[in-house]
């Protein structure tokens, strides 16, 4: 069997500021020798929601690889045609504000039902990058894992992404802390099963209510933006779950309201 982290064409490595992606990222080069090849580009696409542990796990896989990773952002601004622009480690939006700024032009909150933060916050500006690099077609490789099965099937009639290496590898959760385990640096954030609670926006409204209300608890002010964006537009961003303002008073006593059973909603965002 080829290679699957071997690239021969226009490629798109999405890297969402997991362990996962990142232990893609790595594979692709070691099948490179320890290099990019000139034919993939990486990048992070920064909501402004993800965890400071995040932005920093990214930063720490450029300098201790030494591979460039594009940091791209939604750009909010009616003179901006495309609506990204380029950001780093330095000047990446720690407080919300591409998330913000697509509500406030949308004029409604992501919901269960209607999903499109993703597509309009990572999808949309990573595309309109690449093509603006004169990629109009490019493969995009996104860190599912083979234990991932659901997620694998879901990727078949998704166009935008069109290639998983590690699931193709076989390669599964064990595999990945495994490596993490043997690294000098790793994501520092609360993980279950594997899986950190804080991949992805902090407090996705697609996570279990009860690991939402577990990081409420060890951090209140996790919830204030997503408070704020509920009582600005005057609606809630998950109808089966409290609202965030409900869940920031609720107690630790009280964990029990949710269903510890509940599986979270996918989406795309990778790990």
């Amino acid at each position: 069997m080829s290679n699957p982290f071997k690239i021969t064409e226009p490629t798109c490595i999405s890297f969402s500021g997991g362990r996962t992606s990142a232990f893609m990222l790595y594979k692709v080069l070691e099948a490179h020798h320890m290099s990019l090849p000139p034919e993939a580009i990486v990048c992070f696409a920064n909501t402004g929601k993800e965890d400071a542990a995040t932005l920093k796990f990214v930063h720490d896989c450029e300098t201790h690889w030494g591979v460039p990773i594009t940091w791209i952002e939604y750009d909010g601004v009616d003179e901006v045609k495309d609506r990204w622009k380029i950001v780093n480690y330095q000047t990446a939006s720690r407080e919300g504000e591409p998330f913000e700024a697509m509500v406030e032009r949308k004029k409604y909150l992501p919901n269960t039902f209607a999903r499109f933060c993703t597509q309009e916050l990572k999808i949309l500006p990573i595309d309109k990058y690449m093509k603006s690099l004169g990629h109009e077609d490019y493969v995009t490789f996104v860190g599912i894992r083979a234990d991932e099965q659901r997620r694998v099937a879901k990727m078949k009639n998704n166009k935008d992404i069109k290639e998983t290496p590690l699931a193709t590898a076989g390669i599964g959760v064990n595999d990945v802390l495994d490596f993490w385990s043997k690294q000098p640096f790793d994501l520092d954030t609360v993980t279950v099963n594997g899986n950190s609670l804080l991949s992805n926006c902090d407090l996705c409204f697609l996570k279990k209510a009860d690991h939402l209300m577990g990081l409420i608890i060890d951090k209140p002010e996790r919830a204030i933006w997503w408070a704020n964006m509920e009582k600005k537009v005057g609606a809630r961003f998950n109808q089966a779950h409290p609202s965030y303002v409900d869940m920031m008073h609720f107690n630790a006593k009280q964990q029990g309201l949710f269903d510890p059973d509940e599986e979270s909603i996918a989406c795309f965002c990778g790990d």
